[in-house]
């Protein structure tokens, strides 16, 4: 079987230049919808596999990622703990970009400018591959949940609302 070919974003690099197993997959960018419900509909794919990746600032412990199931909305009391904080709040849209290189609609839990604390949240190994979001609108990463946790030394927890 050939090897795939992957547009080159800095996740696909970083889990190619690793060795790790996954695929990538296009779907139509709709600028109006960013919704993970349009990519999992792109992507003819149960919206309960298609995770989105958060960028949350702990009042004390600093910036942490979450990803969560794309039809779910982020529990700030439960991140904030899983961080180890007390509260927690999402990062400001303008922030998204210089704080971990991605534009949203395209942040990837794998190669952000730093490496911050990640948290997975626990029904990802429901699945034997997830889809994350590759980098860049329209590209989405198909990976077993097991693999990128690990390689993004991830957290599993809960939460979701």
């Amino acid at each position: 079987m050939a090897k795939q070919k992957h547009p080159k974003t800095n996740a696909v690099r970083l889990l190619e230049a690793a060795g790790v197993d996954f695929t990538t997959q296009e779907y139509e960018v709709d600028e109006n919808d960013l919704a993970a419900q349009h990519v999992a509909d792109q992507l003819g794919e149960d919206i309960n596999r298609v995770f989105k990746t958060l960028v949350l600032r702990g009042e004390r412990t600093g910036l942490f990622v979450c990803v969560i199931p794309g039809n779910c909305e982020v529990d700030l009391k439960k991140a904030a703990s899983a961080a180890g904080d007390k509260k927690a709040e999402m990062i400001a849209m303008k922030e998204l970009l210089p704080l971990t290189g991605y534009i949203r609609g395209g942040c990837s839990p794998v190669g952000m400018k730093k490496p911050y604390p990640t948290f997975f949240h626990s029904s990802a190994l429901n699945f034997d591959s997830i889809y994350v979001s590759a980098g860049m609108r329209g590209l989405q990463l198909k990976i077993a949940p097991e693999t990128l946790i690990s390689f993004v030394a991830a957290t599993i927890t809960d939460l979701v609302k």
